[in-house]
């Protein structure tokens, strides 16, 4: 069994906050909970060590510097940064000598959060700058002053909340911006123009023809924006019909594949089962049933 280690210097203002919060079952079970979360304003020597600590640790920098040891890799954190960490794995952050270090921060658990945490290293641990600095503030500040005065709903509006933040931390590490709407218009177009066409099988290069740009070019943004190669989303398109068709029509397979511009029925359905974990028949019938 892996031991625990924690090592720290607190030193922070009396103004300073930390919230300990003991979640019910119904939480632990269910939703995104909050362990601690608080605001600190340090100084030198202040600094915190842990390892396999059962946790998700986001921190959010408001003024000042701190510095965080992680993953073998050494980060200068400032104002409007912030880093997302498993607890589990070694890491050290402290304050810089100069202005107090003043931040945010959360630890939290859940069922689904390491499957976030995964998804937001995927391309290698970084620490993000915030673009929307007082939205993402305010979903932390939230969170505490939610926890320091609870109510029934107290669980269920946290969950949300640190939903909030790390549907933000994944959308900013997939376009460098934390709104989804920001996708340019050539990424918009190709997706919309497969949106209505996919029965023609279109190539990557009449895409990017389409769109007036090289296809390299819109193979890389397509896929650092909607999250998946423009094939993925051409074939998810195409099992997307193929669902309805099976619902809504007593079509036989092999027609429903052509209809959906696969002429290979074998490839069709080993594409189906591969992303619905059943046969189109197999579908047909649980939703008959």
């Amino acid at each position: 069994m892996n031991r625990y280690l924690e090592r720290a210097s607190l030193t922070w203002t009396d103004d300073s906050v930390r919230l300990i919060n003991t979640p019910t079952q119904l939480a632990k079970s269910s939703f995104f909970y909050m362990q601690e979360a608080g605001y600190f304003k340090t100084m030198p020597p202040y600094f915190t060590e842990r390892k396999n600590l059962n946790s998700f640790l986001i921190l959010y920098t408001l003024s000042g510097n701190g510095r965080l040891q992680y993953e073998s890799g050494e980060y200068t954190l400032s104002a409007g940064q912030c880093f997302f960490i498993h607890c589990k794995k070694h890491h050290r952050y402290y304050a810089l000598e100069g202005p107090q270090w003043e931040f945010l921060w959360l630890h939290f658990y859940g069922s689904s959060s390491l499957g976030y945490y995964q998804e937001f290293e995927r391309n290698g641990f970084y620490i993000p700058d915030i673009p929307e600095k007082a939205a993402f503030e305010s979903d932390l500040r939230q969170i505490i002053a939610i926890n320091q005065d609870k109510t029934a709903a107290s669980e269920l509006v946290t969950s949300q909340l640190i939903l909030s933040l790390l549907t933000k931390l994944l959308i900013l590490n997939f376009t460098g911006r934390t709104s989804s709407f920001d996708i340019p218009p050539y990424v918009q177009g190709c997706s919309k123009y497969i949106d209505t066409h996919f029965q023609e099988d279109p190539s990557l290069e009449q895409l990017a023809s389409l769109q007036h740009i090289s296809k390299y070019y819109l193979s890389r943004e397509f896929k650092r924006y909607m999250g998946i190669t423009i094939q993925d989303y051409l074939v998810n398109t195409r099992i997307t019909y193929a669902k309805e068709l099976l619902k809504y029509t007593h079509m036989p397979v092999g027609e429903i594949a052509f209809a959906c511009g696969m002429h290979n029925v074998s490839h069709f359905i080993n594409l189906f089962k591969a992303r619905e974990s059943m046969t189109p028949l197999s579908y047909r019938r649980h939703w008959k049933d």
